[in-house]
């Protein structure tokens, strides 16, 4: 870390106090102020914590100016192109890629791990059946804990990788199970003679009647969907696992309050949102007055899929995920008119001045909900797969956070604006 350090001044009493002025690896110098109160008697305002550091990290690091991410120092861009999921999981948990033998070693260990116990078909049944998935994924999730209970010892090393294994492992399973439930159809064991997102396929769409041939390519598609989902830094269902698990909940506990917090439709829900938005423009006709809209501020209407909190360049992602959208596209369907539509879309946006000066480029969700749907995957899934994406992310900040010597329970402050302090009168006498 840096030695520099920064003067605050308060103007209204004139004292002034220094404080250290911290140096990551990347990314812009953070000022150190867990002494600000104690030393100045005041807080910070920050709503959103858009200019806060809430932990120090080696998992991920994003340049939303420039367009990158790196995940353990490795661009997105590489792994997306020469690595799959299971070995970008490592990658996240373990900070290093994998020899071929630890490597082999952790495969087997995930697959092995795939099935869960028998007790969840009988737990499932406590929902209804038209429970939407992601309730059905927090509530079992949540759950591990009681099937589970040998591996919560949350400063136990051994408990903390265990846990970790289980949530990666097990997360397509109940996944798989919360469709088939929806479905009433009944629920498919993993099989470990398949890769991770061939499992998950197989446990989807797979019957009793008759055998489920799964398309290499589809198999493809949802390992990469996975490896740009695996994590992203401090977003809000990573802090909220990290915040759930700062109290010292269980794993299990903290990972189905991220879950929890991914199913809200600006976080986890945002590529439904993108092709609810694509069906109702319909056609590349309708583009030129959907876009009108969007830029009137008195319409409620918005174009999905643009922008994001950190990203002020092109996704990264969304580079990455645009080509297999068209690949997997051209060979399942040949021509859709929902690509068509989100094609016209983005050289909109990249030469539109409106879009230009907003910095609205597509974002990974633009795509992602794309591919889902040429796969055959409802869209009531999609945040369902995000999460079986982040959950090694999850698992990684978690391990982090639990780890660091300096941990303390997560606190924020506010700004209390509502009555001074009053006398109180009965009821009779108000």
């Amino acid at each position: 870390m840096g030695k520099d350090s920064i003067t605050i001044t308060n103007n209204a009493t004139g004292n002034s106090e220094e404080f250290p002025l911290l140096s990551g690896t990347h990314g812009p110098s953070v000022i150190d102020i867990r002494q600000l109160y104690q030393k100045m008697g005041l807080f910070t305002f920050d709503p959103g914590f858009k200019s806060t550091a809430s932990c120090e990290s080696e998992v991920t690091f994003i340049n939303g100016e420039e367009g990158i991410l790196l995940y353990r120092g490795y661009p997105i861009e590489e792994l997306a192109e020469k690595s799959n999921f299971l070995e970008v999981c490592y990658l996240i948990l373990y900070g290093e890629l994998p020899t071929r033998e630890e490597y082999d070693n952790f495969v087997t260990i995930i697959t092995h791990h795939t099935m869960v116990h028998e007790g969840f078909k009988d737990f499932i049944k406590g929902f209804r059946p038209n429970a939407h998935p992601m309730a059905v994924m927090v509530g079992m999730v949540g759950a591990m804990s009681s099937f589970y209970h040998d591996s919560t010892d949350v400063n136990n090393p051994k408990h903390q990788e265990i846990s970790a294994h289980r949530l990666v492992a097990k997360m397509p399973t109940i996944a798989a199970m919360a469709y088939k439930y929806t479905q009433g159809q009944p629920f498919v064991y993993p099989r470990n003679d398949l890769s991770y997102a061939a499992n998950f396929l197989n446990m989807m769409y797979s019957l009793p009647a008759e055998p489920y041939e799964i398309d290499p390519l589809h198999a493809k598609a949802l390992d990469l969907i996975l490896i740009l989902h695996a994590d992203h830094e401090q977003n809000a269902s990573t802090s909220t696992v990290r915040l759930a698990g700062s109290s010292g909940a269980n794993p299990f506990a903290a990972a189905s309050a991220g879950i929890g917090c991914l199913w809200g439709a600006a976080h986890g829900g945002a590529n439904e949102a993108v092709l609810v938005m694509l069906d109702q423009i319909g056609s590349v006709d309708q583009i030129p007055k959907f876009v009108a809209k969007a830029k009137d501020k008195n319409d409620p209407f918005r174009l999905m899929g643009f922008g994001h909190r950190v990203y002020k360049n092109y996704d990264p992602r969304a580079r990455i995920i645009r080509k297999m959208a068209i690949e997997i596209i051209e060979k399942t369907e040949g021509k859709d008119p929902l690509l068509d539509i989100a094609m016209r879309l983005e050289e909109i946006a990249l030469n539109d001045e409106y879009f230009i000066e907003k910095k609205l480029y597509p974002n990974v969700d633009f795509y992602s909900g794309i591919i889902y749907k040429a796969i055959g995957i409802p869209t009531d899934m999609f945040t369902v797969i995000f999460a079986m994406g982040r959950m090694a992310g999850w698992m990684a900040q978690w391990q982090e956070m639990i780890s660091d010597p300096n941990r303390v329970i997560g606190r924020p402050r506010q700004n209390y604006v509502g009555a001074a302090k009053r006398e109180y009168i009965a009821v009779d006498g108000r």
